[in-house]
């Protein structure tokens, strides 16, 4: 069984070094009278005599002697592991648990992995993507990526991405056989692409304008959870789609969406990189916001 005071132990071991509960004490910084008495609380918890006291001196009992054996390289041991695991707050290296939705992989994560890899080799990046709002301390994760407004006011939050903006988009097709919306109502009369926000479930299409602000609960033939599927799904002329405009700008470059509602669509924060403190925070993870922060 192991002392319920761990620190005894290391006092112990100092003892036996120094055969003095003085030298002990001054080694340790403390009292003589709390070497003795951390002693004595010692052996009484694991029932053995570990230490024959005289006035003038300390010696090991055959028990001391036996403990000693085990416990001064059990405590070497830990005392590298401390080393070893304190170095990485110094030292760019090691795992960094990432938590995102696919939504950020390919404007925010994607085109920066390869500098992250050439900067710092040493960093192992173990990215879990998932659309829903995830509590990132209880699961174990290191940092997360979300929209602005998801993320909790005890968080520390940097800025990955620019201010987003929404677009609603449809191919030529489809205006050639539909009108085109005026306002988010009309919506309600048109077949639009729903998107599946994990266990959120589907998304309403949210819009404002001045001081009015609607909220769609829009229809259509088509469901997905995954954000290539909306625009292919666009561009083909199955329905209207609700995207971010820097996810589809070579689409509305070339003529294959056209965007509608435009007067209703206002920026809104894009995606930061969030973690729960400043405190004791690894180098890898300093090195991770340097390299997404925009």
């Amino acid at each position: 069984m192991l002392p319920s005071d761990l620190s005894a132990l290391a006092t112990f071991l100092v003892v036996a070094e120094e055969r003095s509960f003085t030298r002990a004490a001054k080694r340790q910084g403390v009292s003589p009278s709390a070497v003795s008495h951390s002693m004595r609380t010692l052996e009484e918890e694991i029932g053995v005599r570990l230490l024959a006291r005289t006035t003038r001196s300390v010696a090991l009992t055959e028990a001391g002697e036996q403990l000693l054996v085990r416990l001064r390289p059990a405590l070497v041991e830990v005392g590298e592991t401390i080393e070893q695991i304190s170095g990485q707050r110094d030292k760019a290296a090691g795992r960094i648990r990432l938590l995102l939705p696919r939504l950020a992989v390919r404007s925010v994560l994607a085109p920066r992995l390869g500098k992250l890899s050439r900067e710092y080799p040493e960093i192992i990046l173990d990215v879990t993507t998932d659309d829903s709002r995830r509590d990132i301390v209880a699961e174990g994760f290191d940092a997360g990526i979300h929209f602005g407004e998801y993320i909790q006011k005890d968080m520390i939050a940097v800025r990955v991405s620019p201010d987003h903006r929404a677009a609603i988009v449809g191919s030529p097709a489809y205006f050639g056989t539909h009108p085109r919306p005026k306002a988010p109502r009309d919506l309600l009369h048109h077949h639009c692409i729903n998107f599946r926000h994990g266990s959120a479930g589907l998304y309403r299409w949210e819009f404002e304008k001045g001081k009015k602000s609607h909220s769609v609960a829009v229809n259509g033939t088509l469901i997905v959870d995954d954000l290539e599927l909306v625009i292919r799904g666009a561009v083909e002329g199955v329905g209207l789609a609700f995207v971010a405009d820097q996810e589809i700008s070579s689409e509305l470059k070339d003529g294959r969406l056209v965007r509608v509602l435009q007067d209703w669509c206002q920026p809104y924060p894009g995606f930061f990189l969030y973690y729960p403190s400043r405190r004791q925070q690894t180098a890898a993870l300093s090195a991770l916001v340097s390299i997404l922060r925009v």
